[in-house]
């Protein structure tokens, strides 16, 4: 039993280190879309599966982080909102930084700060204890997933490929979001299904 206990302490160990990771396998692509629920800065709940038959943008934000103040200072980011809800696709901005870190705001500051960048999601909803963005496997802010009506993910990682925290050569970027979308909407197959999302990582408790 002695020679084995170093073993025990060692899985021990891994399991208290890497236990989340092992035990939540990261969504993908062309699977379906973990389900969840969230509450708004309202209060109000909303369920995932409540918008299948339409098309879903999860974004993760943080709204000091400078990669993400990057797309909403240039509006960037309000563009896609505006003109992909507009067709009708539900953006939802989800926020995991856990409460006392960068990214978690009182509802009142997290309306002011949608207000003075007229950010334009659905809906903004907390994730203080990290469950949803667990779930999603969500590493950085911004971290991009979209799902399509049937509730499959049809895309995951960066918004772009300018992983960078400066506004310049921002609008010659490729924008994925943008380009999967469009792919899809016009029933076509999503071109680039995964990137490796870039920014601040996520503030988990």
């Amino acid at each position: 039993m002695k020679a084995r206990t170093p073993v025990v302490l060692s899985l021990a160990l891994v399991l208290l280190l890497f236990g989340t990771k092992l035990l939540v396998a990261e969504p993908l692509v062309a699977e379906k879309a973990p389900d969840f629920t969230l509450t708004d800065t309202n209060g109000v709940s909303h369920t995932l599966s409540d918008y299948q038959g339409r098309y879903v943008v999860l974004e993760w934000v943080n709204y000091d982080c400078p990669f993400v103040r990057k797309h909403y200072k240039s509006g960037n980011m309000q563009d896609l909102q505006k003109e992909y809800t507009q067709r009708e696709v539900v953006w939802l901005s989800i926020c995991s930084s856990a409460e006392g870190k960068q990214g978690q705001f009182s509802n009142a500051e997290i309306k002011n700060r949608m207000d003075e960048y007229d950010a334009s999601p659905t809906h903004y909803l907390n994730d203080l204890d990290g469950s949803v963005g667990r779930l999603y496997q969500a590493k950085t802010t911004p971290h991009m997933f979209i799902i399509n009506p049937e509730g499959i993910l049809v895309y995951q990682g960066a918004i772009d490929n300018h992983p960078f925290f400066w506004e310049k050569g921002l609008f010659d970027a490729t924008n994925y979001i943008r380009e999967a979308l469009d792919y899809a909407m016009n029933g076509q197959s999503v071109a680039v299904t995964n990137t490796k999302s870039y920014g601040c990582s996520v503030k988990y408790k």
